[in-house]
């Protein structure tokens, strides 16, 4: 549901747009927003009919069911969605991560570690609501007080997750599925599945083998395609509305919905579950707001989206309402209504329009996991950017292949859209349960409305969705257990892998060394300080890791240049660049040891390239000149020095200069870049050696010290140090740690952290892998983590 397909440059949040570029955006929205909601007529009115409800003389059923599908459309998509949680975005961002990302701002609710008040300084940290009211501030004090009330609302946060994960298995097999079910009116009825199951299970498994070249080549075509296809949807509907039953549009009268409850009782309460799939794909409006605008998605579905899908709706009403001989789900499908001359072509548009639904699906559950490693709540996966332009383009190797396997097993094993049908629906509504009860805490932590109005919006739109999440989960046995038990194992996994990440991170803040033993060993730390640098990765963003100490102890020497590194995760959208490095010292000047804290935020990109050593050094050398100038070096340090945000050199652009000067040479190719920003460092020279395409570059970064009267002379002599180090090469320090629940421990906790958490550990990628550390500068310090 939140596919990253089309370049954020797109969108500009900060500037008024016009009206062509709005129109440009909600055009392109068209194919990635609404592929989803678009295919629903292929299987909405199948579902419906499958088992539960008949189609009878009196037409009662079917336009009962015209006006819940008018009405879910009108109160779920039009109102909720695009009247009202579109506004609750963060930076511009929407989905799950946006909402829990407000709240964890507005109130300390947040299970992330390594949390800093310098952190709500960063630019996209911003708290631009009304001051606090009486009811919102009592809601914060519960939440903050309530240990348990954050835990709870991560696993809600965590349980729409894995339904949207449920949803990228489940809507590939049930959109390909109904769409080459076309097939069915030109073969027997005992031979149309053994045509339309192989051909579902070649088309997912040609669509997940693409999945690594991306999307950005065949991304402008998805647009046209849903055009297309909604063109054509909306043209049939009309066709049967005036060829059979003009009067139909009287079916959209709420009293149709009462009548068919009325005469169904029981039947037609379970047959909902049908009925709500014609709102798939709605939360994508909000989960896929970060590459479009408010206006662009609003106007893209209000005079678009919205009223083909009525026609097509209207269009299957009226042609049944006039063909009674037609009883069973096999003949209530969606092509039994299309002409017959235009049979085939419906078909193939119905196919592409089904493959583009996927394609966003796939891409947004991608997204959506590569956003949970953001927060620590996923074993760590190998995530791929497909397009050096078009940012967000993503795609995790295991992932899909393990999204590939289920789609085929729920295909093979169900064979009909009823049971697909009963799956996908209990995961859809779940999602938009989740974010009714997100937003309304959003309309009190940080919108500050009353009280009582966010009662009201999680009352009507609640228990909307709580009479159609009663009728999915009613069909419990009739493919509902799908998602569920989907969702329990993720869940699982998530969950321990969180608690397991939060319980080694308390054992390193706990068992941190104090800076007096740092500064008892002298400058040489007590050992020989050897060439080099020495990068040493930590969670802690204060004091000295253990991990260190392990080290120094069992090692006779150590870089005369040392950095502490910490990547952390902030609850916003995205770090602007210039604010990502927090650069300080650890001890005293001559000591030479720094401490780096790199923030991302959830969508941020975290690139493996060989840019971040150079962005390092670079901003290595800004502290050391700002450092002076600002007078921030006193001499007297307590665990940390003052810490400072330097700029990271931004992008490439040609005709511009800024700091410093790159040299990057590459085989037989050369790209300079020149900065100017601090007269003292010249240049950043990025040498990278390549023998052969199948090897490791090797890299060696270089700058030059100029001499200048103006330089101070420690400043010149510790730039020195830091040129000399960086000749020598650097040596990335990790912590190789199995962590072991104590003795005294529980059943669970040890069943989670011994069993849970250590297998997920073996099996998922190493840190330096995720990291992009190369093996040959590596050096791993055994630790052992009692928790």
């Amino acid at each position: 549901m939140n596919p990253d397909d089309e370049v954020d440059l797109h969108k500009d949040t900060n500037e008024k747009q016009s009206w062509k570029t709005v129109l440009f955006l909600a055009y392109q929205s068209l194919g990635v927003v609404y592929g989803d909601l678009s295919i629903s007529p292929l299987y909405v009115y199948k579902s419906t009919f499958a088992e539960d409800i008949q189609h009878s003389q009196s037409n009662e059923e079917i336009f009962g069911v015209l006006s819940f599908v008018f009405w879910t459309l009108t109160l779920v998509p039009l109102f909720k969605y695009v009247f009202i949680v579109l506004r609750a975005d963060d930076n511009g961002e929407g989905g799950t991560f946006a909402l829990y990302s407000l709240l964890c701002r507005h109130a300390n609710v947040s299970l992330l570690p390594n949390r800093q008040i310098v952190d709500e300084e960063v630019s996209t940290y911003k708290l631009e609501y009304p001051p606090v009211t009486k009811n919102s501030s009592r809601v914060k004090r519960i939440l903050e007080k309530h240990k348990n009330l954050h835990t709870a609302l991560l696993m809600v946060v965590l349980l729409g997750t894995c339904m949207v994960i449920g949803d990228g298995i489940l809507t590939p097999a049930i959109s390909v599925f109904s769409a080459v079910s076309g097939l069915e009116l030109a073969m027997i009825k005992d031979h149309h599945e053994y045509a339309v199951v192989p051909i579902t299970c070649v088309i997912l498994v040609c669509l997940f083998a693409l999945q690594h070249y991306g999307t950005h080549k065949v991304g402008m075509i998805f647009a046209p395609i849903i055009v297309t296809w909604l063109v054509c949807i909306s043209a049939l509907g009309l066709y049967n509305i005036f060829h059979w039953n003009p009067q139909v549009y009287r079916a959209l009268s709420p009293y149709y919905m009462y009548a068919f409850l009325r005469k169904t009782r029981k039947a037609g309460w379970m047959s909902l579950g049908g009925i709500l799939l014609c709102v798939t794909g709605s939360e994508a409006m909000f989960a896929d707001l970060g590459h479009f605008s408010h206006l662009a998605i609003k106007i893209a579905f209000t005079s678009i989206v919205y009223p083909a899908l009525i026609l097509a709706y209207m269009g299957q009403a009226a042609y049944l309402s006039k063909h009674h001989h037609i009883e069973s789900s096999y003949q209530i499908g969606f092509y039994v209504y299309v002409p017959e001359p235009v049979r085939w072509p419906v078909l193939a548009i119905a196919i592409l329009a089904s493959v583009v639904g996927s394609q966003a699906i796939i891409s947004g559950t991608f997204s959506i996991i590569n956003q949970s490693l953001a927060l620590g709540c996923f074993p760590r996966v190998k995530v791929v950017h497909t397009s050096d332009k078009i940012h967000g383009q993503i795609y995790i190797p295991e992932i899909n292949w393990i999204l590939m396997i289920l789609c085929l097993a729920v295909t093979v094993g169900f064979r009909d859209t009823k049971h697909m049908g009963n799956a996908s629906g209990l995961a859809v509504i779940t999602v938009m349960l989740v974010t009714t009860c997100l937003t309304s805490l959003v309309i009190i932590l940080c919108w500050h409305k009353n009280f009582l109005l966010a009662l009201c919006f999680l009352l009507f739109f609640g228990s909307i969705e709580a009479l159609y999440f009663s009728a999915s989960l009613i069909k419990f046995l009739e493919g509902a257990w799908v998602p569920i038990c989907l969702a329990f194992i993720f869940m699982t996994i998530m969950y321990v892998w969180h608690y397991g990440t939060i319980k080694k991170y308390e054992f390193d803040l706990q068992n941190k060394v104090s800076i007096k033993w740092l500064l008892g060993l002298g400058p040489s730390l007590g050992i020989a300080r050897v060439p080099g640098i020495g990068l040493v990765y930590t969670e802690l963003v204060t004091g000295i890791p253990a991990n260190f100490t392990h080290f120094v102890t069992n090692l006779p020497a150590f870089h005369k240049v040392l950095v502490f590194i910490c990547i952390k995760s902030v609850p916003v959208p995205y770090v602007p660049p210039e604010e990502r490095f927090l650069i300080g010292r650890v001890g005293p000047k001559e000591y030479r040891l720094y401490r780096c804290i790199v923030r991302y935020g959830y969508r941020d990109v975290h690139r493996v390239d060989d840019q971040f050593e150079n962005q390092l050094i670079f901003n290595l050398g800004e502290f050391i000149i700002s450092e002076e100038r600002n007078s921030c070096s006193s001499g007297n340090y307590s665990s940390d020095g003052k810490m400072a945000v330097i700029g990271t050199p931004p992008p490439v652009q040609s005709g511009m200069e800024r700091n410093l000067s790159y040299e990057t040479q590459e085989s037989v190719q050369s790209v300079t870049i020149s900065y100017v920003r601090s007269p003292t460092i010249q240049s950043i020279q990025d040498l990278i050696e390549i023998d052969s395409p199948h090897l490791a570059r090797r890299k060696k970064v270089r700058f030059m010290v100029p001499n200048s009267p103006q330089i101070n002379p420690d400043v010149r002599d510790e730039l020195q140090e830091l040129y000399e180090a960086t000749e020598a090469g650097a040596a990335f320090i990790l912590g190789h740690s199995y962590v072991k629940a104590k003795r005294d421990s529980s059943f669970l906790k040890r069943l989670a952290i011994d069993v849970g958490y250590n297998f997920l550990r073996k099996n998922c990628r190493g840190p330096s892998v995720t990291l992009g550390i190369p093996h040959i500068s590596l050096l791993e310090v055994g630790m052992v983590y009692l928790v």
